[in-house]
């Protein structure tokens, strides 16, 4: 009754339902698309696998989001593949109930919510107006709609509470950056999230890096602008998945060419006095942890509970913890110590990180998504692809795949 009460609810919202869309997606060829070196094929591919590598990622993490691993091994395991969860829903995490394997949270809602609003720009630049005008919008959305449900007792009632909390916080934020009130802009985030160096931009930047394939330096500008809900070195962060997204979405894309575009400093923070690039420190230590830990063990199984690799990847990693698991600093260290320990690796980055805990379907989520531009959908495991796509359709109301092809036709369009 829960879940049919719930779907209803979705139906009415129609928040991510792709029919709203009249455009007609064609079927796309083997032409180059200007810009790129990716034909117009390939471009959807990487483009659809940034959004599943992402949501693969996000539905790893999601049944222990926010666990230690010592709670993960007692109650999943070493965990190597998707499962079903078992928890509450919550504004930033699933929004139904004890999902089936494959179900994702916001982490996803957030590529998703990033790519329709590029759908509304030009293919040059962003206009961050607009896009807190975008979220802005979805928010007053959920207000009108909430205002309209005449039973106070019901379920519909709990579950829209879900989604105004969910975007809330961002709508305090949106007001006044629109409104060019800096003021309050300033004191609006100074208290988002209670004024912590959230990772924010983290949760869609790596779908702006897909609006620029092969142009990591051009992703940076636009994501930093777009880095409004930031605050310090997190906007440079933010811009450096964006970076990464785009080095990922070129045919030539290497793992050199991925690390390369960690050193994109457009606004030389790297000459900050006396502090240096806070970033650049997170490189070198991710490179450090993943250099280490060869030496204890090169040639053995280093993707294991046992292996003395990974236990002494994780135990550097904890010493560098914050006071919060979603601090951005965290997030980018914990996401580049993976990466580099596993090789580009997909399914093992996202093991490593899915093990390690703390806020694993965000680590898991951007390093999926990253490394799905990389490898494209084609090459994504296949029992992963197509379990997180069908929940997605199920039980969420998503379609990754037109997702994905109507922010390719808008990119190809002249």
């Amino acid at each position: 009754m829960r879940k049919t009460l719930l779907f209803g609810l979705i139906s009415i919202l129609a928040f991510f339902r792709c029919a709203e869309k009249e455009i007609e997606i064609p079927e796309f060829q083997q032409e180059i698309v200007p810009g790129t070196n990716l034909t117009e094929i390939e471009l959807y591919d990487k483009i659809l696998g940034m959004m599943v590598g992402s949501a693969i990622g996000d539905a790893m993490g999601a049944p222990t989001e926010m666990w230690s691993r010592e709670q993960i091994q007692s109650t999943y395991g070493f965990v190597v593949d998707l499962d079903s969860m078992v928890r509450e829903a919550s504004p930033e995490g699933t929004w139904l109930p004890d999902l089936p394997a494959g179900g994702t949270t916001d982490d996803t809602r957030w590529k998703i919510l990033t790519a329709r609003f590029l759908q509304t720009q030009s293919k040059n630049t962003l206009d961050p107006k607009d896009f807190a005008a975008h979220i802005s919008k979805q928010y007053t959305n959920y207000v009108q709609t909430y205002e309209q449900i005449e039973n106070p007792d019901s379920i519909v009632l709990m579950e829209m509470d879900l989604r105004l909390n969910w975007l809330s916080e961002w709508h305090k934020v949106s007001g006044p950056f629109i409104r060019n009130d800096l003021t309050a802009y300033a004191d609006s985030l100074g208290k988002f999230y209670g004024g912590e160096m959230v990772c924010a931009g983290l949760l869609y930047t790596p779908t702006l890096g897909v609006f620029f394939p092969g142009h990591p330096e051009k992703a940076y500008t636009e994501a930093f602008k777009l880095s409004i809900y930031d605050i310090g070195y997190a906007k440079d962060i933010s811009a450096l998945a964006a970076a990464m997204s785009s080095a990922a979405m070129s045919k030539t894309a290497t793992t050199d060419s991925l690390k390369a575009s960690l050193e994109v400093d457009p606004y030389a923070y790297t000459k900050s006095r006396l502090v240096g690039r806070s970033a650049a420190v997170w490189v070198r230590e991710a490179e450090r942890i993943a250099l280490e830990s060869r030496s204890i063990d090169s040639l053995g199984d280093r993707m294991s509970s046992e292996s003395e690799a990974l236990n002494f990847a994780f135990t550097e990693l904890d010493k560098k913890l914050q006071d919060m698991p979603f601090h951005a600093g965290e997030i980018f260290l914990q996401t580049l110590t993976a990466m580099f320990y596993s090789d580009f690796d997909l399914i093992g980055t996202l093991t490593f990180l899915t093990n390690y805990g703390r806020d694993n379907d965000t680590t898991a989520a951007l390093a999926g998504g990253i490394l799905g531009a990389y490898v494209g959908f084609d090459a994504l495991p296949e029992k992963e692809k197509n379990q997180v796509l069908t929940i997605a359709k199920l039980y969420l109301d998503q379609d990754l795949e037109r997702e994905a092809a109507l922010l390719t036709v808008h990119i190809i369009k002249p």
